[in-house]
């Protein structure tokens, strides 16, 4: 039974950290986050991400439900600008197994269970290949179009469509968690 539970354990634990989000934020310390009560799309600055449109849809709609949540309201003549940018990079892993268990004759060895260089070959390598995007979301002051506020969360990018806004909720919803920055 504690066999099953660590595995069960390690599992969950695997799993959880493929679909983690790492996060980071920065602001204008001489921002007055309190006078912040709507926002609006910058436009300009959404169509020079360099993603399709369908996931910029994902992206803002993901925005939107995460800023009205907090209480902000979308407005024609709002207080906050949101703009949006995104980067990709590609990850490659090598791992290279150069211990070899196996069953089999070895010199010295005897028959059994034990380290064996001629059983199982050497230097047998592993790559895996994983896309992850980062997205920075900017918070902009829309009377002096200045960057009040910037957060960005990197994750790792799926290619099924029926998890793509699942994991853009997931990805926004971490980044914007840091905003309202807390003061100390």
């Amino acid at each position: 039974m504690k066999v099953f539970s660590l595995v069960s354990l390690l599992l969950i634990t695997i799993l959880s950290s493929c679909s983690m989000v790492r996060v980071a934020s920065d602001y204008d310390k001489q921002a007055n986050f309190n006078t912040y009560k709507s926002f609006a799309f910058y436009k300009p600055g959404i169509d020079k991400a360099e993603i399709s449109d369908l996931d910029k849809k994902r992206i803002l709609r993901a925005i939107e439900a995460d800023m009205t949540a907090k209480g902000f309201s979308k407005s024609e003549n709002p207080d906050m600008l949101v703009s949006i940018f995104t980067k990709t990079r590609e990850n490659v892993n090598v791992y290279n197994n150069n211990w070899n268990w196996g069953w089999g004759w070895g010199p010295g060895w005897g028959y059994g269970w034990g380290w064996n260089p001629w059983f199982m070959g050497a230097n047998q390598n592993a790559v895996s290949r994983v896309t992850e995007g980062t997205l920075y979301i900017d918070l902009i002051d829309a009377s002096k179009k200045e960057l009040i506020w910037q957060g960005m969360g990197t994750a790792a990018l799926t290619d099924k469509v029926e998890k793509k806004q699942e994991n853009m909720n997931k990805i926004v919803s971490a980044i914007l968690e840091k905003y309202p920055p807390e003061r100390k």
